[in-house]
């Protein structure tokens, strides 16, 4: 019976950790985030998460940091990937992206239709999944 409530109590503070993050990007313009599922990651101090990203036609991705790793993959659309200190990537359909943890970076979707994606995040254990960061001197 401890054992299930101590997984419960996991659970539900992993949801938490998710809810508080999409708070933290509530600003984000046509982002909708929709979590599907979280696990202890194989590296120790790690959580892995699974997440559905969609940012609508015109939407943009705030310039935020995540405390780990973002592995992206665009199923439908191109996004306009930026990354500080880097010329901006067009990642289209079937192509995908490698963020390393603290990297501040955001994306825009300049066309007429939603963009889909799937985000695997391999952060630090009990830390948001992302965390607003400012812009930097030269953002494109």
């Amino acid at each position: 019976m401890q054992s299930t409530t101590k997984k419960s109590w996991h659970y539900a503070g992993a949801i938490g950790i998710l809810l508080v993050s999409a708070g933290l990007l509530a600003q984000n313009i046509g982002v909708t985030r929709t979590p599907i599922t979280q696990a202890d990651s194989s590296i120790p101090g790690k959580e892995d998460y699974l997440t559905r990203i969609d940012v609508a036609a015109g939407g943009k991705v705030d310039w935020h940091t995540h405390p780990g790793d973002e592995i992206s993959y665009v199923m439908d659309g191109e996004i306009e990937l930026l990354v500080a200190n880097q010329t901006p990537r067009k990642i289209k359909a079937g192509e995908g992206f490698v963020v390393p943890g603290g990297t501040v970076h955001s994306a825009k979707n300049h066309g007429n239709t939603t963009i889909k994606l799937v985000g695997v995040y391999v952060l630090d254990k009990g830390k948001p999944l992302a965390s607003p960061a400012s812009a930097p001197a030269a953002s494109y």
